[in-house]
């Protein structure tokens, strides 16, 4: 992506993903999808990080990861994004304080996986993302209960809005989130990396 901002028209809902992406793959796609229909989305970015500092080893190249997932992820209101290399943040909380900024009449929501949450107490100013954008929670094989009874889930159980009325969440005024049990595709990138199916 040339420009940090591209342009974004006032009362779009835009959907972000973060991750490594290390490498995408079919989950990506699939949980991207779901989230574009079950969350009645405008768009979906793609936020390729430069690293996660979660994570000790460093991912592959930028280039090659901004490569792979333009070729997996072909869906034209889905844009493959490396936003926070342009803006140098690290952390999401960082990353959208700066496009709340700069698309104050903008509707963001959070997207992650089901394994996220159930960590995602671990994040930096983790209660500040849940109380300035909606978060959008997508079951992953194998997380749904410990996501379901993580600190954070617990945290703000009483501003769940339920699946059946997930095409809200998106205008729902935070803090606010939403967990879908969807189809999955049991891929990982850890996986595909130890196969060697990804040389970085």
């Amino acid at each position: 992506m040339r420009n940090a901002y591209p342009f974004l028209r006032p009362g779009m809902t835009v959907g972000l993903l973060g991750g490594s992406f290390d490498p995408p793959h079919q989950g990506h796609v699939q949980i991207s999808r779901a989230a574009l229909k079950r969350f009645g989305l405008d768009q979906l970015w793609w936020l390729v990080t430069p690293g996660n500092p979660l994570k000790e080893n460093p991912p592959a190249s930028m280039a090659r990861r901004l490569e792979a997932a333009a070729r997996i992820m072909d869906h034209p209101r889905v844009r493959i994004s490396d936003i926070e290399a342009q803006l140098g943040t690290r952390y999401t909380a960082q990353t959208l304080r700066h496009l709340r900024h700069a698309y104050p009449h903008v509707r963001f929501v959070w997207l992650m996986g089901a394994d996220n949450l159930a960590h995602f107490h671990h994040w930096k100013d983790w209660r500040d993302i849940l109380n300035t954008v909606p978060v959008g929670v997508l079951a992953r094989p194998g997380e749904r209960i410990s996501a379901r009874l993580s600190p954070a889930a617990r945290a703000y159980g009483g501003y769940r809005i339920s699946a059946g009325e997930s095409q809200r969440l998106a205008r729902a005024p935070a803090p606010a989130w939403c967990f879908l049990n969807v189809p999955m595709v049991n891929a990982s990138s850890t996986e595909i990396r130890n196969r060697g199916d990804w040389d970085g």
